[in-house]
């Protein structure tokens, strides 16, 4: 989650640079409500230390309103698609809800 956040960062200050507004905050959606809950809870517990620099700066981001977490299914994370090996079924009904049409079938 902290690199998609330091990402999402980059990103935001490239289009201020060109001039063009961002909606914030940015939705991010992960599938781990475990994830969502410690980057939101500011206590944090001897089991989290070992990533407690990645925590502190998604909290900073959540804390500024640049970002706003969601749970979404595994089902349905659409990032899967193209960091994955997916079995076919899942495969295609990621690429259905991006809108991906095969251009070589024939026509119905």
């Amino acid at each position: 989650m902290a690199s998609a956040v330091a990402e999402i960062t980059w990103l935001i200050g490239l289009y201020k640079e060109l001039g063009v507004n961002i909606k914030q905050p940015v939705q991010l959606y992960c599938d781990s409500k475990a994830a969502i809950q410690i980057a939101s809870n500011p206590i944090f517990h001897e089991r989290t230390k070992h990533f407690d620099n990645d925590c502190h700066f998604v909290r900073e981001k959540l804390q500024q309103k640049m970002i706003k977490t969601n749970h979404v299914s595994t089902r349905d994370q659409l990032a899967d698609l193209l960091t994955k090996g997916l079995w076919k079924a899942t495969h295609l009904h990621l690429m259905s809800k991006l809108g991906v049409k095969d251009l070589f079938q024939p026509p119905a």
